[in-house]
């Protein structure tokens, strides 16, 4: 502890101030570079219709949380599904636009997110038009562009999310090799249907040229490694990432083929390969998938999970690191508890549907109060590059706020607190732990 004592009733302002200026490394988005192409137009005039960076007025205000919500407003009864995805993406936003932020008041975090990063990027919103921003960002250059929004968020590094399993993702990476080289991301290999769909992947890697079969035996097991190691090594992979439905337990059924087969390849594949590279292994759980699929990715859901098999996991596999995050609320306080048990296993974020700033608030107080600060409070977990300005904005000020009740509750059994202890406090959450964990 070094430093002057701080005053007690200016927590608040030091705390936030602090955060602000921490520079965040955000472990999980969906977030791209300019390298994989974008369907936006801007001044550079390279529109890719099925490119993967996402960006700009529209892609923000059509965000799947806003299209889900906008049906509470106006049903499917009076716009149907498919007339809504048959509009433009302008049509799109300017119905979303109108009917949640003109005709109703835009209460909702999504809502108040897309008017935060407009502020933020300098833009009034009580113009309650897009029509300047939208010329605004046709003038952009994307990859100037992210360095306007990574200084505006305050992010040193984004990290992607990158399923090989899909074909337009994988093919770009086949296809040209500058496409992972930009410095200001890194990739994470995502590996969904290898284990929520064994046979599908399996054809696939066939078709790739991998010789694995639909019954795993110890050949298929060798190729599927050997599937992994390559892509490892073509993205320069940080860490393996999988998103699993509440359903997923280990050890798995065994009267179930697919759960069966997920768990030989966990065992068998997707571990050892990780130990052998000394890479996390990510498990996002507790994803319904498509319980309205009329609604497309705004059609998901979510479900109560199951802790226990997190701890089967870290117990039997110690030379491996999880990284681990959940969607059910009623899951975090078991979570929080399997955390203090294992060393391998850091708890990360609030994702998706608990990233808002109520739950936020109750997550990081629980985890705190149990872990210190041996967690990682939070990633952004944006698809679209500007929602990196007010995803982390809306963090930073739940987390700090937080943070200074509890050093207020510290400072009153005599403790003394330093500025610097704080700036090692951010720094720990906001890059630190993620880091070292990763060099484990």
């Amino acid at each position: 502890m070094t430093g002057a004592t701080l005053d007690a009733a200016k927590l608040n302002e030091i705390v936030t101030e602090v955060l602000a200026k921490q520079p965040v490394l955000d472990l999980h988005t969906h977030v791209y570079s300019p390298n994989f192409g974008t369907p936006v137009g801007n001044r550079s005039g390279k529109v890719d219709p099925k490119g993967l960076m996402l960006w700009g007025i529209d892609e923000l205000v059509t965000y799947h949380y806003l299209i889900a919500e906008v049906y509470r407003i106006v049903p499917a009864t009076v716009l149907p599904y498919e007339q809504f995805w048959k509009m433009s993406k302008t049509k799109q936003a300017d119905h979303i636009w109108k009917h949640l932020f003109i005709e109703n008041t835009p209460l909702s975090e999504a809502c108040r997110g897309v008017l935060t990063a407009m502020q933020k990027l300098g833009f009034d919103p009580a113009d309650r038009s897009l029509d300047q921003i939208r010329k605004h960002m046709a003038q952009q250059d994307p990859s100037a562009y992210i360095d306007r929004v990574m200084e505006i968020a305050n992010v040193s590094k984004i990290i992607m999310t990158n399923p090989v399993f899909d074909d337009n993702e994988r093919n770009r990476w086949l296809s040209d090799s500058d496409v992972g080289t930009d410095p200001r991301f890194n990739a994470v290999l995502r590996i969904d249907p290898l284990l929520r769909d064994y046979p599908a992947a399996a054809k696939q890697m066939n078709d790739w040229g991998y010789t694995v079969r639909q019954e795993i035996d110890e050949h298929s097991i060798q190729e599927a490694r050997r599937f992994l190691n390559e892509w490892i090594i073509r993205m320069k992979a940080i860490y393996l990432a999988v998103s699993l439905p509440p359903e997923f337990h280990y050890p798995a059924d065994p009267e179930l083929p697919v759960s069966r087969d997920g768990q030989t390849m966990i065992e068998q594949v997707v571990l050892p390969v990780c130990a052998e590279h000394g890479l996390p292994f990510a498990m996002m759980i507790g994803s319904r998938l498509q319980v309205n699929p009329a609604l497309h990715e705004a059609g998901d859901m979510l479900g109560v999970s199951d802790v226990g098999s997190v701890v089967n996991l870290c117990r039997r596999f110690p030379q491996n690191k999880f990284l681990v995050t959940m969607l059910a609320r009623e899951n975090q306080h078991e979570l929080c508890v399997a955390a203090r048990k294992f060393g391998n296993l850091m708890i990360f974020g609030c994702w998706w549907f608990l990233n808002n700033p109520s739950l936020i608030d109750e997550i990081t107080r629980m985890r705190l109060e149990l872990l210190g600060t041996s967690f990682i409070p939070q990633h952004s977990d944006a698809r679209i590059l500007d929602q990196l300005i007010y995803k982390w904005d809306h963090s930073r000020r739940v987390i700090g706020k937080v943070l200074a009740d509890m050093y207020r509750d510290l400072m009153a059994t005599g403790w003394k607190l330093s500025r610097a202890d704080i700036e090692r406090d951010a720094r720990v959450f906001l890059r630190d732990n993620f880091v070292e964990f990763l060099a484990r």
